[in-house]
């Protein structure tokens, strides 16, 4: 009886280890889109490197043994552990996520009432950890199975969301793209149309089909007169699905950079990908493009169907620019040069990312009838966006926080800033990065320039994680800084923990970019 009750405890301890390892692959499934092609991606190299299933694997043998109660301990508590750990993304509990999960379980529940059937209950048990590691399989066979259903259920809330914005034909309607910046652009844009319309914006990182619907389906209301869409992607094809479901008017290009470039295969896609929304403006419509970014200045293939409007920095084809740009404590003044007056504009915010997404939302606004005095005022209350360049005093240290950048574009801009930051005498600089991702063959070679530009910026550069650590160091090298001034940890709250030996109050740290748990 006694060893009955061991082996029914030590079975339920097992489903606990089980559904902790599947919701792990879970997370990782959503992290990568639910795609099969990018979660492979992510998978192979740490298959049958991690250490879960080494302690999943050897319990096992403990059956039918005197070990078996301490293998079903050391199964519980490893099991607690997993699921105690705190990710940087959570997994969220979505239909669709439940619904992979259910199916999961149960064609892993099937495979093990097969073998048992087959080959007896002794020999299923003693086969059980190969669960464990299937079921990252089976976890890609259920979305397989299940995407017709999810394809029908898209359709239903796709057309819900086209039946409710065709019902506003006075709805202003604005889109927002760009490899970097279309975030900040967006947020910039609320604000000035805030002055004069009631307005409508995707919240957070909504800026997939998906997340445009739902935020139609459940925040578009009767009063709304403009409607901001931030427009991602990740395939061709993917900017052109949301602007058929929406139809904007307007669009602003932010940017183009290889963001993505793994998925993409080419800049030239990128481009294309991106001027997708110019292409779906109407002929009476406005395409607003960053003039200043050489993926768009390089661009061959920009629409001319509709009035094109370029803004810029440096881009002497710029029609409006951002020129007499002046630093100081409070932040930076500027002027916006283009047709009329001058508009003279200050703002908290700091370097030349910010000042190019202002003027793009500028010109959009200014489009729309509001004033300049009106843009003047919601420019100066403009708010830092948060891990995007924005700038805090914490424990004495002047932080950079720069973490949900990864380009190298942005990247660079963030270095200036932190170069050119005015600070004590005797201050130093730090920088924290784990380099960029998912940029294809480029990876290495745009992660050495990284090592290479932060060794000009700082005096101390911190480098996270294994996957980029090789590039970024001999960049770093090759640029000169010295093997005391190079730190290599394996997270960043060891990278945390160094930066707490070295810097002190009046120095400066710049974190760039923070990948997702998915990468090492």
């Amino acid at each position: 009886m006694i060893t009955l009750l061991i082996q029914i405890f030590f079975a339920l301890t097992f489903l606990f280890a089980w559904a902790a390892v599947l919701r792990y692959d879970l997370q990782m499934y959503q992290q990568n889109s639910y795609m099969p092609g990018r979660y492979w991606t992510w998978l192979r190299p740490v298959l049958l490197g991690h250490r879960r299933y080494v302690y999943l694997l050897l319990p096992m043998l403990c059956w039918k043994t005197a070990l078996l109660p301490i293998a079903a301990i050391v199964l519980f508590w490893e099991a607690r552990r997993e699921f105690g750990t705190q990710y940087k993304v959570k997994l969220v509990w979505t239909k669709r996520v439940l619904r992979l999960f259910a199916l999961t379980l149960l064609l892993g529940l099937a495979a093990f009432a097969a073998v048992w059937h087959f080959l007896g209950l002794d020999t299923a048990i003693l086969l059980s950890p190969l669960l464990l590691l299937l079921d990252k399989a089976l976890l890609v066979l259920a979305g397989l199975l299940l995407e017709p259903v999810e394809i029908l259920i898209r359709r239903w809330y796709n057309n819900d969301a086209a039946r409710m914005l065709r019902a506003r034909p006075d709805l202003i309607i604005v889109g927002v793209t760009g490899s970097f910046g279309k975030t900040s652009t967006k947020n910039y844009l609320y604000r000035m149309l805030s002055e004069k319309y009631n307005t409508l914006v995707t919240p957070g990182n909504f800026n997939t089909t998906l997340g445009v619907v739902r935020t139609v389906r459940e925040q578009l209301k009767p009063y709304h007169q403009v409607f901001i869409v931030e427009m991602g992607a990740k395939q061709r094809g993917d900017i052109r699905e949301i602007c058929e479901l929406v139809h904007p008017t307007l669009g602003i290009v932010t940017a183009v950079g290889d963001m993505h470039l793994e998925t993409f295969g080419s800049r030239e896609n990128i481009q294309k990908t991106k001027f997708e929304l110019i292409e779906a403006l109407p002929s009476d419509g406005l395409g607003v493009i960053n003039a200043d970014s050489e993926g768009i200045a390089s661009y061959a293939g920009i629409p001319e169907h509709c009035k094109i409007v370029r803004y810029g920095i440096d881009a002497h084809r710029a029609d409006v620019r951002a020129a007499g740009i002046r630093y100081s404590a409070e932040g930076t003044e500027f002027e916006l040069i283009g047709p009329g007056a001058p508009l003279q504009l200050q703002t908290r915010l700091l370097g030349r990312g910010n000042l190019l997404d202002i003027a793009g939302a500028a010109v959009v606004a200014g489009h729309l009838g509001v004033s300049p005095q009106q843009i003047r005022v919601a420019v100066a209350k403009l708010q830092q966006v948060e891990h995007r360049l924005s700038v805090r005093v914490q424990g004495g240290l002047t932080v950079l926080d720069d973490a949900y950048n990864a380009n190298p574009e942005g990247a660079a801009m963030a270095l200036d800033v932190l170069h050119d930051l005015r600070l004590g005498e005797g201050a130093q600089r730090f920088v924290i990065t784990p380099g960029f991702v998912e940029l294809g063959a480029k990876q290495e070679e745009e992660n050495r320039r990284l090592g290479s530009r932060a060794a000009r910026a700082a005096d101390f550069l911190i480098v996270v994680n294994r996957l980029n650590r090789a590039a970024i160091t001999e960049g770093a090298r090759e640029a000169g800084m010295d093997e005391q001034r190079l730190i290599c940890t394996d997270s960043l709250e060891l990278a945390v923990r160094e930066l707490g030996v070295r810097a002190k109050s009046g120095d400066a740290v710049l974190y760039e970019n923070d990948l997702p748990d998915m990468f090492k």
